[in-house]
């Protein structure tokens, strides 16, 4: 994924099959499909790869077990389904996690128990193991942080756990690996048209200025929560397709649930699923279900939001958080699709609509159904231009860093095979082993890769997507700040300005991921 040489190609190739608008999970998703497809194959994301909602989920690979709850089996079901299929296809990023449903009343455990039965049943041989039924000491001994108060016993299940942001930029680079063209930090200007008929795009290069005329056959709005400005784009009256939902989550430190079983509390005071997730050797709590009106590429966590999930854990852990307790707060913004009711209740179905001048949009779904909404895209792209028709290979297809004996605790492991490429860049250079700050175990050849392969322009990308420090612990992150800006700078030929300029916009940047020093609210 080297920029320069993608770039150049927008002036050689005439006519693309296939331009996607978006670099989340969606659009790469659609990328990858196309271009494995051996269709000619452009992207522009207009900031970084997986910026948005991509980057700020629970985690989760998951057939969904609100979903099961609300009676939406088809969902889970292609969910679970696909769950499956991305553990095989991704096996150094995708993991089987346990989760224990603490049970306080005495209907707790039939109730969840045979509805996970269910869920086992319903994932088939692609099942992550058996549902079981735990005694009070069998669930203190999987969550030893539980409060033992009332507790009765509890119920664990399995689901699958990833690096969202990790598996963005493996998305890109598999792309990539199949011919795609993929760029960040470019910024779609307008449609161009012939007849009423969209017939490609006007792009612009955001860090050079530099624009192009893109010709193509078909162009696709992935852009998730943002799809309503790319339909206001083609119509400027176009109906919102879109109603965003908030949702939050609060990391902190280990030791609030030390052991590697995740905890699943299945109902809240807004009919959400709380869970509170082991996640590079921290704790991810979540999340909040809070209707916006306008979709923000940094939403901020409110102050009520992380009250609310303060106060929900603390009624389950002998240990209860506070502010001072949060290491980062992370906020995204969920692309439901227009209904009635709360947000909670509206579909995360995904939906393929084709406007009057060709513009095809994917809309809804979620990140454990990727695929299939990108294969269902691109089957409908190829109709819709008369392409010809290659079927799907990504039911089988390896994601970039394949690698099926995966060690999780190496400090190195979501890179697949890829690791083998960053050690040699320490062997050749040893000075690239030094750790990048003393709480966390990224190393200076992690950059390196970072900006030579990994299409890493700033230092936002590398803290944020490229490593998940500012994610993990967002003052660390700021400590870390000026030694990732030094190595950047070497590497891409930039000047102390830039480094002041990038340390500055960081610094003001990780401030929405603290939140403000108080008690939570009794």
């Amino acid at each position: 994924m080297k920029r320069k040489e993608m770039t150049d190609q927008l002036a050689v190739i005439d006519q693309w099959d296939i331009c996607v608008i978006g670099g989340g999970a969606t659009g790469l998703g659609v990328a990858v499909d196309a271009a494995s497809r051996g269709l000619r194959t452009v992207l522009f994301e207009r900031f970084d790869f997986a910026k948005g909602t991509s980057s700020r989920s629970t985690k989760l690979v998951h057939g969904g077990v609100r979903y099961l709850q609300q009676g939406n089996i088809r969902l889970v079901m292609d969910a679970l389904s696909e769950r499956g299929l991305m553990m095989k296809n991704a096996p150094h990023l995708v993991k089987n996690q346990s989760f224990v449903i603490p049970n306080y009343e005495w209907w707790e455990s039939p109730f969840y128990g045979f509805g996970l039965k269910a869920y086992d049943w319903m994932a088939g041989n692609l099942g992550l193991g058996s549902t079981e039924f735990l005694s009070l000491e069998e669930t203190l001994a999987a969550a030893p942080t539980l409060d033992p108060n009332g507790l009765r016993g509890g119920i664990r299940y399995h689901d699958g756990q990833f690096d969202d942001s990790r598996m963005a930029i493996h998305l890109a680079m598999t792309a990539a690996d199949h011919g795609a063209v993929v760029l960040n930090y470019f910024t779609v200007e307008e449609f161009i048209k012939e007849s009423e008929d969209i017939s490609g795009v006007m792009v612009t290069d955001s860090l050079t200025g530099s624009q192009y005329r893109i010709k193509a056959k078909v162009v696709i709005n992935a852009t998730g929560v943002f799809s309503d400005s790319i339909l206001k784009m083609d119509v400027p009256d176009a109906a919102s397709v879109i109603s965003p939902s908030q949702g939050i989550h609060l990391v902190l430190d280990k030791e609030f649930l030390p052991e590697d079983t995740a905890i699943m509390i299945p109902r809240t005071d807004d009919g959400r699923v709380l869970f509170a997730v082991p996640w590079h050797h921290k704790i991810i709590i979540g999340t909040t279900d809070t209707p916006v009106e306008q979709a923000e590429i940094e939403p901020k966590a409110r102050e009520e939001e992380i009250d609310f999930v303060l106060q929900h854990i603390r009624d389950y852990l002998t240990k209860e958080p506070t502010y001072e307790d949060i290491r980062s707060v992370f906020c995204g913004l969920r692309p439901l699709m227009k209904g009635t009711g709360k947000t909670a209740a509206l579909s995360r179905d995904h939906q393929i609509t084709v406007s009057a001048s060709g513009l095809i949009s994917i809309t809804g779904g979620k990140w454990t159904t990727y695929r299939r909404m990108a294969e269902d895209t691109i089957n409908v792209a190829i109709q819709r231009a008369n392409l010809s028709m290659t079927p799907s290979l990504t039911a089988t297809l390896p994601i970039h860093g394949y690698l099926e004996e995966t060690d999780f605790n190496s400090a190195l492991y979501y890179y697949g095979t890829d690791q083998e490429h960053i050690l040699a860049l320490v062997k050749q250079q040893p000075s690239l082993g030094d750790q990048i700050h003393d709480h966390f175990p990224y190393i200076k050849a992690e950059i390196h890769w970072a900006v030579k392969e990994e299409m890493c322009m700033t230092i936002e990308d590398f803290l944020a997507r490229r490593s998940r420090m500012l994610f993990l612990d967002a003052r660390a992150s700021v400590e870390a700040a000026p030694v990732v800006a030094q190595v950047m700078s070497a590497l891409l030929r930039k000047d102390e300005s830039w480094v002041s300029q990038q340390i500055e916009a960081y610094s003001f940047l990780a401030k929405n991921y603290l939140p403000s020093d108080k008690s939570v609210n009794e």
